[in-house]
């Protein structure tokens, strides 16, 4: 199934119109991570970290510049060791990624088969869904969230019974695009009662962010067992999307299928000696939070004010209502010099929104306002 007919069937399962919101001559609605961002467009779009790298990061890519001319044999290495230490795990437990949505490719390649079952969350980040669409045999699965925006952990479960072949269940959590948790000690429990047919991609992008007592990664987990794979990422808290770094952590076994999917030399030699300097720094993780939690209340105080409803968020977006029609509302953003989150089937009556720095959400509020004022929203 591709992933045009997976949506289609989420809104189904959901109750929604079999409609996706775009045409396919709107090119720019279709593909917005896509399309050219201009600088002067406050970019509120993509989860991305406001900040920046941290300092020591950016003074390791300059430093580690005499070594580009050398394969990156040694930093790979050396992140490899200062990953396992953070998780407290072996080296070989570490799996590096070109950001971990190469981590997630390697999750969907290393379980092909021809009688495979994909189940996932609708919705959810679409990444594993387009991996599978070279592999047209794939029998995607998709699960409409509770009404609390959890995984229906349940209604997962049912859909991987009777499967003929492997099933590969993907868990992302917190989930994207709604910010919302699903309770950890029950994915666990699932993962322990699991048959041996059902393995487990666990995205964990968003962990830092998390300020929950009960919530907690399931890194130790995916060590003990072979059918998990927990997936990380510089790219949120660390502020590297654009230098693209990732890993996975996982059974040792698992680990060596996943590499073999893997170019040998998938991290670039200033990746890794950025990724390495920013896990070193005790202090960017509680500057990177304490800053996305002054812009989460900025944003939570006008949507407040408005009246428009927001799903609590455990990320560094969140997911709002608007009102009138999702493509009219982005595009009278985009004029107003704010880009904002593309559409997510079928909650198509809500946007995602990035935080970024509090001042440029502070802009972000009075154009609510003035939308408000306009009748737009």
């Amino acid at each position: 199934m591709k992933r045009r007919a997976f949506l289609r069937n989420g809104l189904m399962a959901l109750g929604a119109p079999a409609v996706l919101p775009v045409t396919t001559g709107d090119a720019a609605f279709l593909t917005p991570r896509q399309s050219r961002q201009s600088g002067d467009l406050i970019r509120l779009s993509s989860n991305e970290n406001p900040l920046g790298i941290p300092p020591g990061s950016k003074e390791a890519i300059v430093g580690g510049i005499g070594d580009g001319n050398r394969y990156p044999g040694n930093s790979r290495r050396a992140l490899q060791e200062a990953v396992a230490q953070r998780h407290g795990v072996p080296i070989n437990a570490v799996v590096l990624g070109n950001g971990s949505t190469e981590i997630l490719q390697m999750g969907v390649q290393a379980k092909l088969h021809p009688e495979l079952r994909l189940v996932a969350p609708a919705p959810t980040f679409e990444d594993v869904f387009e991996y599978s669409e070279p592999h047209p045999w794939i029998d995607l699965k998709p699960v409409p969230l509770l009404p609390d925006y959890a995984h229906d952990l349940t209604a997962m479960e049912e859909a991987t019974r009777g499967a003929p072949g492997p099933v590969l269940v993907y868990v992302c959590n917190p989930n994207n695009p709604t910010g919302s948790l699903t309770p950890v000690e029950d994915v666990e429990a699932w993962i322990r009662r699991a048959p041996d047919n059902v393995h487990f991609l666990v995205d964990e992008a968003y962990f830092e962010f998390v300020d929950s007592g009960s919530y907690r990664s399931l890194d130790k987990v995916a060590f003990e067992n072979p059918n998990v794979v927990v997936a990380r990422t510089f790219s949120k808290v660390y502020g590297m999307a654009g230098i693209r770094l990732g890993y996975a952590v996982t059974h040792p076994d698992n680990a060596r299928a996943l590499q073999a999917f893997a170019a040998g030399t998938n991290c670039n030699h200033l990746a890794l000696v950025a990724g390495l300097a920013a896990l070193r720094d005790g202090d960017w993780v509680g500057t990177s939070v304490g800053a996305n939690l002054e812009s989460r209340k900025v944003t939570y105080a006008v949507l407040d004010e408005l009246g428009l409803e927001y799903l609590p968020s455990h990320t560094n977006f969140v997911m709002h209502r608007i009102s009138g029609d999702l493509r009219e509302y982005i595009n009278r953003m985009r004029e107003a010099g704010i880009r904002v989150g593309r559409p997510f089937p079928p909650m198509l009556e809500f946007n995602r929104l990035s935080f970024g720095l509090p001042e440029e959400m502070e802009r972000h509020a009075e154009t609510l306002r003035d939308f408000r004022r306009r009748g737009w929203i």
